[in-house]
């Protein structure tokens, strides 16, 4: 019996694994479902646009085509979408998908075939779309590239996953400093700890509701900061991007949420949990008094290791900094969820690889995240095709100037002064230009 049983073992362990049935590609992956409602038609020159919908290697996709189409595409990225199980498509946003048609443009917009942190599905969801609209509507002559947020980290990185396949680039408010976005998320939390002398990591389950008060108390963050939660401030604008217009209110602004994201992790594997390529094994903290926060902070390695080294597309992929296309960038300065040094960041890497020629940033005067105007995001997206079709290259600002960053003017040149005036956004935050 003792025989029997154990040839049964080993035939068990010798077994190869069950494999998960996969469904075909016009359906959805296991565990997700798609709410992709009709999206009707948009009026062009007094006539409707034709909409195609459908699924496509199991993302969901939405096309609009212009009644005089000019030849060209634009994708449209979307951005973070959660823990959520159902798939989206968004539609060019901040009065784009009208101005795209006007101009003759079609667009496209996929929803990737996964949610979370998935950069890896957007940069592949997006270039399988665009390879489909070949098929159903036919070869564009150029494809261009939009995208919001984590959309901007599908561009950085789609522009070295596909050299030349994109004309021409247009990320808003993008992690185009990659990993080192989760990196800004820790040292927040780790430098908090470090000055209230609570050392809380890994955040146990009550960080939110017992730890968090007591470190908030212990820096003054309810109120009046104290002297060691001035420090924390300061830390926290130097880390975002340095001294800047806006950088007390928008630290006012966020402090509270972006505690919260030391506890956001929702599930296992890196898209649910991708603080696992954190570290700030090698960052210097300043200000650096009157706490030494560089000896006392908790330092932490990345969990997964290889995730945070392999140059291959994973769920949150490095960006060498190669762009094959003109990129112009726009960014808020107050912007904490992904701070204003992503853009110092990409291009650190952009000019260390001989391609600052083909990068233009913008900032504007804005708190939130992904606050822009039409008129910001229209007249940035005029001049990224002016600058594909003529080689002219439009104007930016300096990121990587401490002084100018640091001017009471800076991010005047490129904001939308009407929009200081508009009720429920943060422009007034800042000093009207």
């Amino acid at each position: 019996m003792r025989r029997i049983f154990g040839l049964a073992l080993v035939l068990v362990l010798l077994a190869p694994p069950a494999v998960a049935a996969t469904p075909p590609g016009d359906q959805p992956l296991p565990g997700y479902t798609i709410d992709n409602p009709p999206l009707p038609p948009a009026q062009v020159g007094g006539e409707p646009s034709r909409v195609l919908q459908g699924v496509h290697e199991h993302a969901a996709y939405t096309i609009e085509v212009p009644p005089r189409w000019n030849g060209r595409l634009a994708m449209w990225a979307h951005g973070y979408r959660g823990a959520t199980t159902v798939l989206t498509v968004d539609p060019p946003a901040y009065g784009l998908r009208q101005k795209l048609l006007d101009q003759g443009f079609a667009w496209a917009a996929s929803s990737y075939y996964a949610n979370a942190y998935d950069v890896k599905a957007g940069v592949l969801g997006t270039h399988g779309l665009a390879k489909h609209f070949h098929r159903l509507v036919g070869k564009p002559r150029d494809t261009f590239v939009i995208g919001v947020s984590m959309g901007g980290h599908v561009i950085g990185r789609s522009l070295e996953q596909f050299p030349g396949f994109y004309r021409g680039a247009l990320p808003l408010c993008g992690v185009l400093g990659d990993q080192e976005l989760f990196d800004f998320l820790v040292d927040y939390n780790l430098t908090a700890q470090a000055l209230s002398g609570i050392r809380a990591w890994p955040v146990p389950k009550d960080y939110l509701t017992a730890v968090v008060p007591r470190i908030q108390a212990e820096l003054g963050l309810t109120g009046v900061p104290n002297e060691r939660g001035a420090q924390f401030a300061a830390i926290v604008t130097n880390r975002s991007g340095g001294p800047r217009p806006g950088a007390a209110p928008a630290f006012t602004f966020w402090k509270d949420f972006l505690v919260a994201l030391a506890a956001s992790a929702s599930g296992e594997g890196l898209a649910a949990d991708p603080g696992q390529v954190a570290t700030n094994a090698l960052t210097r903290y300043e200000p650096n008094a009157p706490v030494d926060v560089n000896r006392a902070v908790q330092r932490v390695l990345p969990e997964n290791l290889r995730a945070r080294l392999t140059p291959k597309l994973t769920e949150v992929p490095r960006i060498v900094g190669r762009p094959t296309a003109p990129v112009l960038s726009l960014h808020g300065l107050g912007d904490l969820f992904v701070p204003f040094s992503m853009e110092q960041v990409y291009q650190r890497d952009v000019r260390r690889n001989g391609r600052g020629d083909l990068l233009v940033q913008r900032a504007i005067r804005a708190v939130d995240h992904c606050e822009f105007s039409p008129n910001e995001v229209g007249a940035a997206w005029d001049d990224l095709v002016t600058w594909v079709d003529t080689g002219r290259r439009p104007a930016g600002d300096r990121v990587d100037d401490p002084a100018v960053v640091a001017a009471p003017d800076y991010g005047c040149r490129f904001s939308d002064p009407t929009a200081h005036t508009v009720p429920g956004n943060t422009r007034r935050l800042f000093p009207a230009c």
